[in-house]
């Protein structure tokens, strides 16, 4: 990987999104819904990788670096962030096969972590890409869209950079 981003899609249309991925030179899109359903116009795995290939972008789904049901339903419950990483990071420990072969798939490819969640401190993607941050060596970007391209590092929260599980608050 020549570098790891991270995107969510929450609140925007496909055209600004798609032209956030190609400001940043993203050749790749790797899904880690586990479900790669949207009721958002354009975001599910069909129509999504359908434009994606228009845009001269890669698409892969990898539905194992999702968050598996349980967890994410009994967030919903809660609300409760601290547990919900705590469980993801728990879980991601047993998926380190898949991120090396991924990481060896896309030895010279610029990838983004895609997911619904805007914010990038609410979202798994953020742990998946600390755990490919370790094994690349390459800092994770998260890429925000709002009419068009915003660029940052992802936020020095204690929970997605430590795998602790430990509330940003």
């Amino acid at each position: 990987m020549t570098n790891i981003f991270t995107i969510g899609y929450e609140g925007v249309e496909l055209a600004a999104f798609l032209r956030s991925l190609r400001d940043a030179g993203v050749e790749l899109v790797i899904d880690v819904r586990e479900l790669p359903l949207s009721r958002r116009k354009g975001f599910s795995k069909t129509l999504l990788a359908a434009a994606l290939e228009r845009a001269g972008i890669g698409y892969v789904h990898e539905r194992k670096l999702g968050a598996p049901k349980p967890i994410r339903h009994e967030l919903r419950k809660t609300g409760d962030y601290e547990k919900y990483f705590r469980r993801f990071n728990a879980y991601l420990q047993t998926q380190h096969d898949t991120l090396k072969q991924l990481v060896k798939a896309c030895s010279d490819t610029s990838v983004v972590l895609m997911c619904f969640e805007m914010n990038a401190d609410e979202c798994h993607r953020s742990a998946v890409a600390r755990e490919l941050g370790k094994i690349t060596g390459l800092d994770p970007i998260h890429l925000q869209v709002r009419g068009g391209a915003r660029h940052g590092q992802l936020p020095k929260s204690p929970r997605l950079h430590t795998g602790q599980g430990v509330s940003a608050a």
